[in-house]
């Protein structure tokens, strides 16, 4: 299974745009994805999706409830699909998982028992048995260092970071390889980062020398595509149904981004040997779907 952890210690690079879109190319290739999004915010993937209807319930069943071992259900009953991806919605709930899992830790250690508050996540989705039901798994955490990032990444235990083509993002990446780094040496496991995806290019200079300064694997390089993804958080989808649906008329670099998001999903699944199935042509729509000016 590819399993990777989309993070950013930088705000307002486009993480679970990249992810959702990701997610959608993994999908359309044939292969089963499903995806774990961990953040507490409001603004987060299960919007995106539109798949948040619970995300208030106190009384639903949520992911919060089964790292901490008091679940509703099974993790299958949480599953909500959109777009062919399978997604674990959020829920207000994460907004207390640190207290959650201190709590957990506690009750264990006061019996005499180890309590790996990283692991978690992981537990949950080995009892699910997501490795056998899934070809990718794709967790988006919150854009700072936390309990979720923690257990997302020692249950993917790989990284794809996007770039902000700035001095900021440059430093952001170099701060991430040493967390991870730390991450992995306290908790002795390794944690790749399979690549490193820059956006928001505009073609300025400053940009291409930096771009050419990450020392990173960079598949692609995604030019400000700021509309088409204003877009896609108010229509709540991908930009592959923003572009297929809710555009009059298709744009050529925006049909050039969708290319991007299918061979970075492709670049992906070649690092573990994943072969996906039905693969299309980068970027393909389907005509009679695409609305003509």
């Amino acid at each position: 299974m590819l399993s990777y952890t989309v993070y950013s210690e930088a705000g307002g690079v486009g993480k679970s745009s990249l992810t959702a879109n990701l997610a959608v190319a993994h999908a359309r290739a044939g292969l089963d994805v499903l995806v774990v999004p961990l953040d507490p915010q409001d603004g987060d993937l299960s919007r995106l999706f539109g798949v948040d209807d619970d995300r208030a319930n106190s009384d639903a069943d949520n992911i919060v409830r089964h790292i901490v071992r008091s679940p509703k259900g099974s993790l299958a009953d949480l599953v909500r699909t959109a777009e062919g991806v399978d997604i674990v919605p959020e829920h207000n709930m994460l907004s207390d998982l640190s207290s959650h899992l201190q709590r957990e830790q506690r009750k264990a250690e006061d019996l005499g028992d180890s309590y790996n508050i990283y692991a978690q996540l992981q537990r949950v989705l080995r009892d699910a048995d997501i490795a056998e039901k899934y070809d990718v798994l794709i967790c988006d955490p919150p854009a700072t260092e936390s309990d979720h990032l923690y257990n997302a990444i020692y249950a993917t235990r790989n990284l794809v970071i996007p770039v902000e083509p700035s001095a900021k993002g440059r430093a952001s990446v170099e701060g991430l390889e040493q967390l991870a780094t730390n991450f992995g040496d306290q908790l002795n496991i390794e944690i790749g980062v399979l690549a490193a995806v820059p956006n928001g290019f505009k073609h300025t200079n400053d940009q291409e020398e930096l771009i050419d300064e990450i020392d990173l694997p960079t598949p692609e390089v995604i030019g400000d595509r700021t509309s088409m993804m204003e877009g896609c958080w108010k229509q709540q989808c991908s930009a592959f149904e923003y572009v297929r649906k809710h555009r009059a008329r298709t744009r050529d670099h925006e049909v050039k981004t969708l290319a991007q998001f299918d061979r970075i999903a492709r670049y992906l699944e070649d690092q573990v040997g994943l072969k996906a199935p039905n693969p299309p042509e980068p970027g393909s729509l389907e005509d009679d779907e695409v609305i003509e000016a």
